[in-house]
């Protein structure tokens, strides 16, 4: 007595090759990246020690001469010298080195995007600025810092912020060489920090202050000022030149970063 063949269900047991949902391969690449920064000593102490060390020295010593609490003053300023550094400096150089060893190379021989490496390095930033932010405001307070304003205002600053400096840093790192873009990465923070009102007061700057203001440095150190010193929302023009800033940069950067 024959028995019949069980079905054969066409496909079960052949690849199925297709990329995968890009949701999915964002937040892949995201825990990734974060990996790779937190195993990094040098971006570890470029992204939470100098900022903590700076803070600690400015508040302490008065070398530099600033109106009302030195904490209130200090504290917005080295958020933003946290959120530059994480987004700019860290991300520049490493991504710079990347592409040397042809890591992106090999990312670009796979069905990755490349605006969702972009995204993914952007959002792994954003993980690593939220440890910053807890280390620096409990620094703060016990350093004399009176916070007022809104959380959301700060977040709103932040996150524009971070999307401004990380498109500058894919811009540089994706069209220059990795040792050209490890200086000028370094040049450019040590500039920002000196003319970007993180360490000085913008008016002590003269009349170039409406100048340094648009820079995203001055805008971001500002608005935070505006913030956290006097209760106020958002200030729509800083939040605007960061968009600015963000929106040139980060679509600059998708259009001509390269993969070698």
């Amino acid at each position: 007595m024959s028995t019949a063949a069980p079905p054969v269900v066409t496909g079960q047991f052949t690849p199925n090759p297709g990329r995968a949902p890009l949701l999915r391969m964002l937040l892949a690449q995201t825990r990734m990246e974060l990996t790779l920064i937190v195993r990094n000593g040098e971006q570890v102490l470029l992204n939470l020690i100098v900022p903590l060390g700076l803070l600690i020295v400015c508040t302490k010593i008065p070398f530099i001469e600033v109106g009302g609490e030195r904490a209130d003053f200090f504290v917005p300023g080295v958020l933003a010298l946290a959120v530059m550094s994480a987004a700019f400096t860290g991300q520049a150089i490493a991504t710079g080195f990347d592409r040397q060893y042809g890591v992106l190379k090999r990312l670009g021989a796979t069905a990755l995007p490349r605006t969702v490496l972009l995204g993914a390095k952007t959002a792994a930033v954003l993980v690593v600025e939220l440890l910053q932010i807890a280390l620096l405001c409990g620094a703060g307070i016990a350093l004399g810092w009176h916070p007022h304003g809104d959380p959301f205002s700060v977040a709103v600053l932040i996150a524009v912020g971070t999307a401004a400096f990380c498109g500058m840093a894919f811009l540089m790192a994706g069209l220059l060489r990795a040792m050209t873009t490890l200086a000028l990465a370094n040049i450019l923070w040590f500039l920002l920090l000196i003319f970007g009102g993180i360490a000085f007061p913008l008016s002590d700057l003269g009349g170039a202050a409406d100048v340094f203001e648009l820079l995203p440095s001055g805008a971001l150190s500002n608005g935070l000022r505006m913030v956290l010193e006097t209760g106020e929302v958002a200030p729509v023009h800083d939040v605007l030149i960061l968009g600015g800033w963000a929106v040139v940069t980060l679509v600059a950067a998708a259009a001509t970063f390269r993969w070698e």
